[in-house]
């Protein structure tokens, strides 16, 4: 354990990781960008999240020069940084199981800026640690696919599905994935300098998920493709538009994320089961859901100072 220094910690991953490290027993800092300074922030720091993720249209501006202040601070204090990355870096077209040690051959722009920030990490000396994920599972309402777009529709007995019905895609439960940060960061002492390291969580079909939505809802939830064309037709007028088409092929791309080196690092780690997640990250949005399950105990309050 240890002192850690949470980035975007009123994001999806840094709210879940501040929780999840506070529970674990760790000293928990929360970054406040308005007021704070990164170099004093990280004085004395084991480890430090770097959760922060501007908007796509920013992403260009300000992700290189974000990494550069974290790389400075992480070097200047010895500190681990850990960051959740994704699965752009691998490019369209390329293995449906992606590992650890699988090619980064994007081609895209989003990609590229993910894989240079990487590259960036990996060339510092510093000692990174990029948790791999496929699309998140939140517990409450956050901005991502499942709740700003599939779950909408869940009301009406429908998902609105993004791809093909029947490709496999990557997903991640957040309190999950935070917990294994835990464990990981646990272990740093063990670590090499740069760590890629997939997090399998779980692989479904859109039909996979809208069974698991049906048995969340005791009800019949069937799959829908969803109609990518207005999104076409905001693009002249929409900067995002152009960033969410560039990434649309992921959802017809079968993927999945190969869990073999996660298992030998965190043996005893235990997923929770994919009905349960999908329960509590469906619940803020349908009348018919069950109440949210707690997996590994209530969660304590985390302090802002």
């Amino acid at each position: 354990m240890g002192t850690v220094l949470i980035l975007g910690a009123n994001g999806r991953f840094g709210r879940h990781a501040a929780e999840a490290f506070w529970n674990a027993g760790w000293r928990v800092h929360l970054f406040d960008r308005a007021r704070d300074d990164l170099m004093l922030a990280a004085t004395g720091v084991d480890v430090i999240i770097n959760a922060w993720n501007p908007s796509y249209t920013d992403w260009a501006m300000q992700l290189p020069n974000l990494t550069k202040q974290v790389i400075s601070a992480a070097k200047t204090n010895g500190a681990t940084v850990l960051v959740p990355g994704n699965v752009y870096v691998f490019g369209e077209g390329r293995s449906e199981i992606m590992k650890a040690r699988s090619p980064h051959e994007v081609t895209n722009p989003l990609g590229l800026l993910r894989r240079r920030i990487e590259d960036a990490y990996k060339e510092s000396g510093v000692q990174t640690i990029i948790l791999r994920a496929g699309d998140f599972l939140d517990t409450e309402a956050s901005g991502n696919w499942f709740d700003k777009v599939m779950a909408r529709s869940l009301h009406k007995g429908v998902l609105t599905y993004p791809g093909a019905l029947d490709v496999p895609h990557a997903w991640a439960y957040l309190p999950d994935m935070v917990r294994a940060a835990v464990g990981i960061c646990n272990k740093r002492a063990e670590l090499p300098t740069f760590l890629d390291l997939p997090f399998p969580g779980y692989t479904f079909t859109g039909h996979d998920l809208a069974r698991l939505c049906s048995l969340s809802t005791d009800s019949k939830v069937s799959a829908q493709k969803m109609n990518w064309l207005p999104l076409q037709i905001a693009r002249p007028f929409w900067p995002m538009a152009k960033h969410i088409l560039e990434m649309r092929y992921l959802w017809d791309m079968p993927h999945q994320l190969d869990g073999t080196e996660f298992e030998k690092l965190l043996p005893d780690f235990v997923a929770t089961a994919p009905d349960i997640a999908v329960q509590n990250a469906i619940a803020p949005f349908s009348s018919r859901s069950r109440p949210p399950k707690q997996d590994g105990g209530a969660l304590r309050s985390v302090p802002t100072a």
